[in-house]
């Protein structure tokens, strides 16, 4: 057995001499191989175990030799894995050792390091010197190759520190080597100035760019500098000229302003002076059709009246569009109950679909809150703009009102509304056009159909007023489809329920005693015939002052005040009124205008508004609802 030892060790080393004759460790363990003296202590100091792990470091050498790293590798980890003893010590170090300079060939930087660490602590059990200034050595090469000189520098000191006391020891050379150890210093030390060199070198570099990018920007300073004093200098002229634009602008503004505010004044001048008249042919019209007229005579009193209506809607749509352009129409906030308020627009309507042969639907979502807060007015007057339209325009067909909830979030409802017909239509190259002021599509359907042709106008601009937008589908001959949607608060109690208007009763008019005061001999005429039709007792005045003096002293059953009066106003008579009579019900009579409104009216003291030219059956109904 020892034989073979001794015969496979010197075949190992024998090939790994060959290969790399020159190291330290193929000159140690060549000796080793051929002297059969050492070979035999060897044997005799090591159990056939112990001799295995260096058969096999010898191994893993010829391996490296051979750059068959791998197999090299995988050798030298089975020897650092066995269990430590005295014996084994000296081999595991050199295998950590010869497993750095592996990684270093390998170009694994971090796991040599590693190894080299190891190496050195199984050194630490063994004291070989030698070893240790091997690892040394290749711990401080690691570190000059990273760039760090001042640790690489320092390990190669303590190498030499080892080397010193190991020639000391051994009193062979030392001089020649002390020389050449302080030569590799200094070579060490001079690529350490050079490293600082290059490093100034960067850094004069570094600063030289800094000064040629300083000047660079002080230079681009300059230029802004310049260039926001040129705008300086430009914008202050711009200035000038805007300030002489704004003055145009202003003064054009005035100018336009001045314009607008007296058509808004020729419009309220001419709505009311014209209603004046209105009310009149209207009355007499009403009068005439109520004393059973000859046959002949009804026709062209049937003409009159509808020409008189004609003309009262007319005027109402200018001056409607006419406060929705000059802003002084508010939006009403008002609890509700939108279900009761479409179900009222239909019963409204009944018959005037009917004349058309019509059928009008109704469609309500029932998940629509009961209590809506909104502007129940507006509403109201957009609903009835388009199913008049619809039912105007559709003969023998149907007309639909669909209200459906789209969102409800927030304590907010957003409603869907769609009004379809299936009347006559509206041509694709029109459907722009039909919201648009005095146009109905095209001139063979105004002829036809009649119309002012602002409904429509009214709708798109109450809807937007409202938060909404209009849209239409329509197909000529399949008919008309309109939707918009709108928001509504929530209200957390309950609405009042929108009560049916009643039909007036003869009986609740009969035998009152109403004073009219009215400065128009003609509307007094017509007033006192319309009352006395009805069993009315009146008895006019055509000035407030007479009248607050006469309330005073005589008492009657309501008061129709008109507003525009001689003297004192309708209003201040009112008022004045009011300080000693707050019962008796006071009516206001107004062709009004874009200055009035009911709810300015009511803040008077006034119990309700008739608007001239008068409406019959609203004339009486109004008057009756106080005598309920």
């Amino acid at each position: 057995m020892k034989y073979l030892f001794i015969f496979i060790s010197f075949f190992y080393t024998f090939l790994y001499s060959q290969t790399k004759p020159n190291t330290d460790s193929s000159s140690y363990y060549k000796n080793l191989a051929i002297s059969d003296k050492k070979a035999d202590i060897v044997v005799q100091k090591s159990n056939f175990r112990n001799s295995y792990e260096y058969l096999n470091f010898q191994k893993a050498m010829t391996f490296k030799s051979l750059k068959n790293y791998k197999l090299a590798s995988k050798t030298l980890k089975k020897i650092v894995q066995r269990p430590d003893n005295n014996n084994t010590l000296a081999v595991k170090s050199e295998a950590y050792y010869q497993l750095g300079l592996i990684e270093i060939q390998l170009k694994r930087n971090d796991s040599a390091i590693f190894y080299f660490n190891n190496a050195l602590e199984e050194n630490s059990k063994t004291k070989n010197l030698k070893q240790k200034a091997n690892i040394i050595l290749a711990i401080s090469n690691y570190h000059k190759n990273n760039k760090e000189y001042e640790r690489a520098y320092n390990y190669l000191s303590e190498y030499y520190q080892i080397e010193h006391n190991i020639l000391k020891l051994n009193d062979s050379k030392f001089n020649f080597d002390k020389h050449k150890k302080i030569n590799q210093i200094h070579l060490l030390n001079e690529e350490k100035r050079k490293s600082e060199e290059k490093a100034q070198i960067k850094t004069y570099r570094y600063s030289k760019l800094i000064s040629i990018l300083a000047i660079a920007l002080i230079s681009i300073l300059s230029l802004l500098s310049l260039a926001l004093y040129k705008n300086n200098v430009i914008r202050n002229q711009n200035n000038l000229v805007l300030r002489e634009k704004n003055k145009e602008l202003i003064l054009a503004k005035n100018k336009a302003e001045e314009a607008s505010k007296a058509r808004t004044d020729f419009l309220s001048t001419v709505s009311h002076e014209l209603r004046t008249p209105l009310n009149a042919i209207n009355g007499i019209t009403h009068l005439l059709l109520e004393e059973s007229p000859k046959e002949s005579q009804l026709k062209y009193l049937d003409s009159l009246k509808f020409s008189g209506n004609y003309l009262t809607t007319f005027i109402n749509e200018i001056l409607e569009i006419n406060k929705i352009d000059s802003t002084k129409i508010e939006i009403e906030k008002i609890c509700f109950d939108l279900k009761a308020l479409l179900n009222n627009i239909q019963n409204s309507l009944k018959e005037l679909a009917a004349a058309n042969n019509n059928h009008f639907l109704l469609e309500i979502d029932d998940a629509i809150p009961d209590n809506l807060i909104g502007d129940t007015t507006k509403l109201s007057q957009i609903i009835l703009n388009l199913i008049n339209n619809a039912l105007k325009f559709t003969q023998n067909g149907k007309v639909t009102l669909i209200a459906k909830l789209h969102v409800l979030e927030n304590e907010k409802a957003t409603v869907y509304f769609e009004i379809t017909d299936t009347g006559i239509g509206i041509p694709k190259d029109k459907q722009k056009k039909v919201f648009e002021s005095f146009s109905q599509g095209s001139v063979e359907v105004n002829r036809k159909y009649g119309g002012t042709g602002l409904g429509l106008t009214i709708v798109k601009k109450l809807i937007h007023l409202l938060g909404g937008k209009i849209h239409l589908e329509s197909e000529v001959g399949k008919g008309s489809t309109f939707n918009f949607k709108l928001n509504f608060d929530i209200s957390k109690t309950p609405s009042e329920k929108i009560q049916e208007a009643k039909s007036y009763n003869d009986n609740q008019l009969k035998n009152k005693i109403i004073l009219l005061i009215e400065d128009n001999k003609i509307n007094q005429m017509i007033t006192r015939k319309m009352l006395e039709n009805k069993s009315i007792c009146c008895e006019i005045l055509d000035n407030g002052e007479e009248a607050i003096e006469l309330l005073k002293i005589k008492t009657f059953d309501l008061i129709l005040m008109d507003v525009h009066l001689p003297g004192i106003s309708g209003t201040t008579a009112t008022q004045l009124i009011r300080e000693f009579n707050k019962t008796t019900p006071i009516i206001a009579l107004t062709a009004i205008s874009l200055d009035e409104n009911r709810e300015q009216l009511l803040s008077f003291g006034m119990n309700d508004v008739i608007t001239k030219p008068f409406v019959p059956d609203i004339f009486y109904n109004t008057i009756a609802k106080f005598f309920d």
